[in-house]
């Protein structure tokens, strides 16, 4: 498991650092109500800005629902998106909507996104949070009219000497002293890339070639390996990308299977992916996670200079994924109350009972065929009987 997911907060009160805007933060979420302002949060990656807002919806009874940028870039991704949610809230439950990388949207390409987008912030009828690394951009500024705005900063060296040696010490690893404090000192406060390169040194995974990038969120770090000009480049980029494997994974899947590549080229990329699903699924199994340091090396045959490919989040229309959403809250519930009643597993109910319950609501009657007659199969049991 990844280090920064394993040792991820469980309460926005046992989060470190930005004692204030957290303060604030909580503040907003227990005052909430219909009309209040959204909430911009700005600061670099890796500082916590998405911890915060998924711990504190969790405290507070909310389901986030994520997006990012690549979702909001025009009007007509917005009104499929978020038109759903903001007018069928007690289907989803308690919504919030937590849309990140907002300072990504720009571009001709982006169709009005931002337009669209503002109508909505200025009349929410669901909590909704929006974060960012820069706040610089004319349409930042058309944004930050309409929300309240709080400022993340990074986390001082201090805390993060503290929270590196802590973890550490629990996983039982050491790192020599130079590493040590280059690890912090690179990180520039961004935690996140702090910790995904300390349990990279630790498993034996360095990368070999002096050249180097920040550390990239999924769709910078996806396009920028799309669009290297050498393997080399290519190479870094994926080191760089530090992120969960499963969400390595999946982004790239998804972005393949909805590229305009050819068909070879999409079946040649899909085995690749398959092999790196493979490996991450015995690691997995296994726990042996230095098997990670070949993951990129997989994922790196998926490199072709002068790529069309492009990241895309998702390979289902966002309509089907409310729907998805939507219907499996409601297949659970009733699974979960109709399965004590017959007393059998939810799965049991699921598998077998639920597909006859959906057959006799759509069918008025059932007409049943068997093999032999009613009599005789009923003969068969009197014999088993005896």
């Amino acid at each position: 498991m990844m280090w920064s997911e394993k040792y991820r907060p469980q309460n926005i009160f046992d989060m470190v650092g930005n004692e204030d805007a957290r303060k604030q933060f909580v503040e907003w979420f227990g005052k909430w109500k219909k009309g209040t302002k959204p909430l911009l949060l700005i600061g670099p990656p890796g500082i916590g800005k998405t911890t915060m807002c998924f711990l504190a919806g969790k405290q507070f009874g909310y389901d986030m629902i994520s997006l990012n940028a690549s979702d909001v870039r025009n009007k007509k991704n917005i009104q499929e998106i978020l038109t759903p949610v903001l007018g069928n809230q007690t289907v989803l439950g308690e919504p919030m909507i937590f849309i990140d990388e907002v300072d990504g949207i720009h571009g001709r390409s982006d169709f009005g996104g931002v337009e669209a987008l503002i109508n909505i912030l200025k009349e929410p009828t669901v909590p909704i949070i929006l974060a960012g690394n820069y706040d610089s951009s004319d349409k930042m500024k058309k944004i930050k009219k309409v929300v309240k705005t709080l400022q993340i900063s990074p986390l001082s060296p201090r805390f993060l000497k503290l929270y590196l040696n802590m973890i550490l010490e629990k996983e039982k690893a050491k790192i020599n002293p130079g590493r040590f404090v280059k690890l912090i000192t690179d990180s520039k406060g961004d935690i996140r890339s702090m910790i995904n390169s300390a349990q990279a040194l630790v498993t034996g995974f360095e990368p070999n070639t002096e050249k180097s990038f920040e550390s990239l969120n999924v769709e910078d770090g996806l396009n920028a390996f799309f669009k290297s000009q050498s393997l080399d480049e290519a190479r870094v980029v994926l080191f760089s990308l530090r992120i969960d494997p499963r969400e390595k994974i999946n982004a790239f899947y998804s972005s393949i299977i909805t590229s305009n590549l050819s068909t070879e080229k999409i079946s040649k990329s899909l085995e690749i992916i398959s092999k790196a699903d493979l490996l991450y699924g015995k690691i997995m199994k296994t726990q042996n996670w230095r098997l990670l340091r070949y993951l990129d090396s997989i994922l790196l045959s998926l490199y072709e200079k002068d790529s069309s490919a492009r990241y895309t989040k998702y390979n289902l229309s966002w309509p089907l994924l409310n729907r998805l959403r939507w219907d499996g809250a409601k297949i659970k519930a009733i699974s979960s109350t109709l399965s004590k009643k017959l007393h059998v597993s939810n799965s049991t109910f699921a598998t077998f009972f639920f597909p006859l319950l959906l057959t006799l609501k759509k069918n008025d009657s059932i007409e049943l065929e068997f093999e032999e007659t009613y009599e005789e199969l009923i003969e068969k049991e009197i014999e088993l009987l005896q």
